[in-house]
């Protein structure tokens, strides 16, 4: 028979041990989620670095719906949205919108868009050369300030795919970079 000190010990580095593995597998998970939709095909997420846009054949005898959609972080005093809701573009076409963004408060704030494409399978068939989303947007207190979007579909979109919905949601990152965007001047 054991003293009761060493199973209690053996019990103590095994609780610890388990700890520190689901710790480790915490900290793992977002890097395999990502790598496991990325192989799938099923992320939705589009590049955050502008596309080269070189004069592609546009297929004029197709055209894809691109549905444009727009939501703001609970609690952050913007409002937000595409100027056009929806538009029929033709595979390879470049095309420009504009999302508009107005800040109701009187304080300056710092906006990040973080979009995604619907469905899933069509976020790499979606290409922008210039998005807003790139960069963080500046708002002063009640400014307002229209945010250009020019992408195009590349013509190798699946034909089963009609329609892409392009989605940003706004969020709040002004206590992260409010001090160096106002130091940058990146005031709007």
């Amino acid at each position: 028979m054991t003293a009761p000190g060493v199973s209690h010990r053996k019990l103590i580095i095994g609780l610890c041990l388990g700890c520190v593995g689901m710790f480790g597998f915490g900290f793992a998970l977002v890097p395999l989620y990502d790598v496991l939709c990325e192989q799938l095909g099923i992320n939705g997420k589009t590049s955050s670095e502008a596309a080269q846009y070189s004069q592609v054949q546009v297929d004029e005898a197709r055209t894809v719906t691109v549905e444009f959609m727009a939501q703001v972080q609970p609690g952050m005093p913007w409002e937000f949205g595409p100027a056009v809701k929806r538009m029929e573009v033709h595979p390879g076409q470049l095309v420009r919108t504009d999302f508009l963004a107005r800040n109701l408060s009187a304080n300056a704030l710092v906006g990040q868009a973080i979009p995604s494409v619907s469905p899933g399978q069509g976020a790499a068939y979606f290409n922008k050369t210039e998005c807003f989303c790139f960069n963080q947007q500046v708002l002063a207190g009640k400014g307002s300030a229209n945010l250009p979007l020019i992408f195009f579909v590349d013509p190798d979109l699946p034909e089963s795919i009609h329609t892409l919905t392009l989605s940003y949601t706004l969020y709040d990152i002004t206590d992260k970079d409010l001090a160096g965007a106002l130091q940058a001047g990146a005031m709007k």
